[in-house]
């Protein structure tokens, strides 16, 4: 008897908890409505994982961040009917259930205003646009191609400022799309519908393939529109199509007559002249138009080329000219005393090395690279085919010739994977010249911001993080390449970072700010540490500061200087990236901090946020809380996922303190 009442006791108690033991795995509020759409959608039971007796942020396609779900992926599951108990998942940034057979119309989707990234192709859902869509502003990308939605594309998804690509080809949608104007936009695409009437300026810039079959659709990149149907409401007889090329209806065979509006036919020969003279007219217009256009283009080619043959007549200074050629002003080398001081070019010891002579330079076919706060750089190609990159140093002051050679023959000294090796200097009082190894692939700064609009191939994270790597690595090889004196940067920036043959990161222009004038303080302000008010005395814990300006650029999409000069910013009418993002990041808004570029790529959100809080270590405002380089490429190559072996010829020591630092703050000191 007491054997009996135990193990109903037993009983008992496990009956009372269960409920609590069942509650344990979906005590997370999104539990509930992932497995109301399993229930209602998962015929095939695909989504077995899908249980109780696990954590749902385990679940095949779900993407946690504190414990609320923020990525869902289930594509290609044979998954049927709504999604609607999806709609209550507000912490969602990413769904993507393409490639399903999902139905009927898109749900309400104004309660997901996290949701960045909405992919919905290869299914089977109808009805409108969704104009719940529109009210997701932090919409990045948007593909409902490849299904049955019908009507016109309303105008209100110009509402989605944020938006790069809007995907809605093989649909059934109707109607005009003159009033699209959506200025981010770099994915697009809607071919394959029944849209009519001229495609907006704004969208010109897409190729053929973004509006083909689409049969009554005109404008660039398609043909000239020319009395285009454009009244959706107008209705186009039986077995005929609208054509762009006419303003009537073109027959879709030989039997049915196309319409004519205006003059009423008395006989075949009658309308066949009128059709002749009307063709003859055409002739003439066209004759006179393109004389017309010729007269003006050679008066406007007569005129530009008097100015430019004028300034370059006037240019004193490296310039192009003779196909090319480098020209010095004249007589650059003036004689003096006799003998003169014409100067010599110095090599630096590098296995392999083709020596040149200055004439060999002025001989060169050249073109310029770029313009900096210490020169102008130019590519030249030598007559045996070598090519080096040579910057004539302007605005410097320096004490001697001694002082100039002790100089360079430190910066020569500089081997590194990630530097851009010193290869030769010339010294003349009146012409100081440095010769660079070349590199193909021009600058970072020209990689981000660079030919951006339509077409334009973005950045991927994967390279913004190798960049970063070899930078940090170069940057902090010169930091540690001397006990004494100390050496410093001295002029970071994404256009003095460089990509080499096979896109590897190399800093150039290391060195030269000890030459800079007391009043030649740096064009743009973006880079420099707020400590810094003598460009002539850049620490290395400037340095560090500007790194730092360049991880946030890679992140953001923005150019420091820009944003130093933009009005409007909340700051007195200037604004500082770092200033910008911090202010940002202290909103809880750390997503928007990323340039748009990045967010189609998945799962790097974790890199990103990390590489994030590098670089705002490096822009603290206080110079002994900045790491130490060593530290920072430590601390980036981990994200990379790469192991680091301290040594000093790649970087220094990464073993130090990250914050402590022997840099006496003078950068190069004599």
């Amino acid at each position: 008897m007491a054997m009996a009442t135990h193990k109903f006791l037993h009983f008992f108690v496990l009956l009372s908890l269960l409920p609590f033991i069942l509650s344990q795995p979906s005590s997370n509020p999104d539990f509930k409505a992932l497995m109301a759409f399993k229930i209602a959608s998962d015929t095939t039971n695909k989504l077995s994982s899908w249980n109780e007796t696990a954590d749902l942020c385990t679940w095949y396609g779900v993407s946690c961040i504190r414990d609320s779900v923020q990525r869902l992926v289930l594509e290609g599951l044979d998954l049927q009917g709504s999604f609607q108990p999806l709609t209550s998942l507000k912490h969602l940034r990413v769904l993507s259930l393409k490639q399903n057979r999902l139905s009927g119309t898109i749900p309400d989707l104004s309660n997901l205003s996290a949701l960045k990234l909405l992919f919905l192709s290869y299914n089977e859902f109808s009805g409108e646009f969704p104009a719940s869509v529109t009210s997701l502003t932090r919409l990045y990308r948007l593909d409902l191609s490849y299904n049955s939605f019908s009507g016109q594309i309303p105008v209100i998804v110009n509402h989605l400022t944020h938006i790069l690509t809007l995907r809605l080809e093989e649909n059934q949608f109707s109607g005009p799309i003159a009033g699209l104007n959506l200025p981010n936009l770099q994915d697009f695409n809607v071919s394959g519908n029944r849209l009519i009437g001229a495609i907006p300026p704004s969208l010109s810039g897409f190729p053929i393939t973004a509006f083909d079959r689409n049969s009554v659709l005109c404008g660039l990149p398609l043909l000239r529109c020319n009395n285009t149907v454009t009244d959706p409401s107008r209705k186009v007889p039986d077995g005929a199509v609208a054509s762009p090329l006419s303003p009537g209806v073109v027959s879709s065979s030989p039997g049915t007559k196309p319409q004519v509006s205006g003059a009423n036919e008395q006989g075949n020969g009658h309308h066949s002249g009128a059709r002749k003279m009307s063709t003859l007219a055409m002739i003439t217009i066209i004759v006179g138009d393109l004389l017309l256009l010729a007269l003006v283009s050679f008066l406007l080619y007569c005129y530009f080329l008097r100015s430019y043959v004028a300034k370059m007549r006037d240019d004193k200074g490296f310039g192009l000219l003779e196909r090319e050629k480098i020209v010095y002003s004249a007589g650059p080398y003036p004689s003096q005393g006799g003998g003169g001081d014409r100067g010599k070019m110095v090599f630096f010891e590098e296995g392999g090395s083709k020596r040149f002579e200055l004439e060999d330079l002025l001989r060169a076919s050249a073109e310029m690279l770029g313009k900096g706060g210490f020169g102008t750089a130019y590519k030249a190609i030598l007559d045996d085919g070598n090519v080096v990159a040579v910057k004539r140093l302007k605005e410097v002051q320096v004490g001697g010739k001694r002082e100039f050679e002790q100089h360079m023959d430190l910066l020569g000294r500089l081997r590194h994977p990630n530097v851009v090796s010193l290869k030769a200097y010339y010294y003349a009082r009146d012409e100081k010249l440095l010769v660079y190894a070349y590199m193909p692939n021009g600058s970072l700064f020209w990689l981000l911001h660079g030919n951006r609009g339509p077409g334009r191939t973005p950045v991927d994270w994967t390279t913004r993080l190798k960049i970063a790597a070899g930078a940090a690595r170069g940057l902090a090889y010169i930091h540690n390449s001397y006990r004494s004196p100390r050496m410093a940067h001295g002029n970071i920036r994404s256009t003095n970072v460089l990509l080499d043959n096979v896109g590897n990161a190399c800093v150039c222009d290391y060195g030269l700010s000890v030459f800079a004038s007391p009043d030649n303080v740096p064009r743009s302000t973006g880079y420099r540490a707020p400590e810094v008010t003598d460009a002539r005395r850049l620490s290395q814990k400037a340095d560090v500061y500007a790194f730092g300006v360049l991880l946030l650029e890679l992140l953001t999409g923005k150019c420091p200087f820009v944003m130093d000069s933009a009005p409007g910013s909340g700051y007195g009418g200037a604004v500082d990236l770092p200033r910008w993002v911090q202010s940002v990041v202290r909103e809880e808004w750390t997503a928007e901090v990323f340039d748009l570029e990045l967010m189609r790529y998945k799962d790097i959100e974790e890199e990103m946020v990390g590489l994030l809080q590098i670089a705002m270590g490096c822009t603290s405002v206080s110079p002994d809380q900045r790491p130490k380089m060593g530290y920072v490429v430590k601390m980036i190559e981990e994200i990379r996922g790469v192991e680091v072996s301290p040594s000093h010829e790649s970087f220094g020591s990464v073993s130090d303190s990250p914050n402590v630092s022997d840099d006496t703050g003078g950068g190069v000191s004599q």
